[in-house]
């Protein structure tokens, strides 16, 4: 299965300078958050294929503009031809918004979706908006992971971790991807793609 994630950025070479043949053999796409909701919904008409969100910190508007035709696996695991995503979005607080939650928070999500995990024997792939505390996010307050997630990654080791919010341009010295443990964490800024 090849796999689009995507965050922060909306791409032109996808919105602006649309051509089907850049995503005719994408199965699947994965938005990590911070992106227009109309954008989403035309990338998911276009190509046909299911998209999956998590919400990101400035994605307030979805409540009032939810993306047409996507499916937000936020607090679940979504089984998708057999492949299972957690989603966790959400980033640390920094401002008033919805899509904001202190650790212990994070921590109650986490602690809610557990009988799902449990039930379906653990999950693939994490997809959040922030960062895991120390694995690709920034030194400033904003932009800091969840130490949260860390747990999880070592507990039931998923074979990926995507996510957005630090954005790639940030700094020259952020990397694309690392790994921690048994798992690939990727930065989803604008597009990726993958093979699962």
């Amino acid at each position: 299965m090849k796999l689009m994630a995507i965050a922060d950025t909306e791409s032109k070479a996808l919105w602006d300078h649309y051509n089907h043949n850049r995503l005719d053999d994408t199965d699947l796409i994965v938005s990590c958050g911070d992106l227009h909701p109309h954008y989403l919904s035309f990338l998911v008409t276009c190509t046909n294929v299911p998209l999956l969100y998590v919400h990101g910190n400035h994605d307030d508007c979805y409540d009032h503009i939810p993306p047409e035709g996507c499916i937000c696996i936020d607090d679940k695991i979504y089984v998708h031809e057999g492949i299972r995503f957690l989603g966790l979005g959400g980033c640390l607080p920094y401002r008033p918004g919805s899509y904001m939650y202190t650790e212990n928070q994070m921590r109650r999500r986490i602690k809610k979706v557990q009988r799902q995990i449990q039930k379906h024997k653990g999950f693939d792939v994490l997809v959040t908006h922030a960062p895991a505390r120390g694995i690709g996010d920034s030194q400033d307050h904003a932009h800091q992971g969840y130490e949260a997630f860390l747990p999880l990654l070592e507990k039931y080791r998923p074979r990926y971790m995507l996510h957005g919010h630090v954005h790639i341009t940030y700094d020259y010295r952020l990397q694309r991807e690392t790994r921690y443990m048994d798992t690939t964490v990727i930065n989803a800024y604008e597009r990726y793609f993958l093979e699962l």
